[in-house]
């Protein structure tokens, strides 16, 4: 609890111009919000993101910081909500948050308000996730996706990439799967009106059954039947999310939301045998390593 009372008491910060008027803000300070839990992967997630945004801000002189614009920190979906509902002056880069919710978060605010918001999404770039998939193959493979109401944002960069199935939301998943069963491989996408707790292992028994791999859009998700997926670590989110707001206190502009840059590649080997899948190297080493 320390450490987490310091990251958010703390914020250090810019004077950017000594010319600029008193009641203007002259830099930018930090805070890091978090959810209610104090798990240990919070902490983690915590301290090590502390110490990367503090490089950003503390050359800057900090009697100044009454004037100085908050950059908030939200970790995970509750402190964006938290965060949301607040009335300030402040820029929010989201980490460790779906893009179902963070873009469900975004549409009940006002445009201003959205304007001052950014993300780096919890889950895989759709683009890496096909590239994945063509070195799991070796050549190019027939790839479809769901596409519930929030991840119907994803059509435009899977278009022609990708066979696209849009679930309305009276379709039954079972109707949905049958739709995309010509498909070599299912790129799953996080949405919560295809994919829920309750059916994930049903649709992965499914596709297993007709030899169709599931390109999951996390390493739990392999591990528990899909044949694999690119994930990052905390530290990767992190060292992106100090890229962001390096970005923003270096040019005054907030980076559009995002993917995760820094990743590495999981693979279910059983079920690769399974579906007579010859995983090469290139395919086990697909990594975007962080700086």
């Amino acid at each position: 609890m320390r450490r987490l009372a310091a990251a958010l008491a703390l914020g250090l910060a810019a004077c950017l111009s000594s010319a600029a008027a008193p009641d203007k803000a002259q830099g930018y300070r930090f805070e890091i919000v978090t959810g209610d839990d104090d798990s240990a992967v919070t902490a983690r997630i915590t301290d090590d993101l502390y110490k990367r945004l503090v490089p950003t801000f503390a050359a800057f002189r900090t009697e100044l910081a009454q004037r100085r614009r908050m950059v908030t920190i939200a970790v995970g979906p509750d402190a964006l909500r938290k965060v949301a509902a607040r009335r300030c002056d402040c820029v929010v880069i989201t980490a460790f948050t779906s893009s179902q919710v963070w873009r469900s978060v975004l549409e009940k605010l006002p445009p201003a308000r959205a304007a001052a918001m950014t993300a780096v999404y919890a889950e895989p770039a759709p683009a890496d996730q096909l590239q994945l998939a063509s070195l799991l193959y070796r050549r190019p493979v027939r790839v479809a996706a769901i596409l519930g109401r929030h991840t119907a944002f994803y059509a435009p960069s899977l278009q022609g990439k990708a066979d696209l199935v849009q679930a309305g939301p009276d379709d039954d998943v079972n109707d949905l799967l049958a739709r995309v069963k010509r498909s070599e491989a299912l790129l799953a996408l996080p949405d919560s009106a295809v994919y829920t707790p309750e059916n994930v292992r049903s649709i992965l028994l499914s596709t297993y059954r007709r030899k169709q791999a599931v390109i999951g859009f996390s390493a739990d998700m392999v591990k528990v039947g899909a044949l694999a997926s690119t994930y990052s670590e905390v530290e990767d989110i992190n060292a992106q999310v100090a890229e962001v707001a390096a970005s923003f206190v270096a040019t005054g502009e907030l980076p559009a939301p995002q993917f995760p840059h820094y990743f590495r590649t999981a693979i279910n080997e059983g079920v690769a045998r399974s579906l007579d899948i010859d995983v090469s190297e290139e395919a086990r080493r697909f990594a975007r390593p962080r700086p």
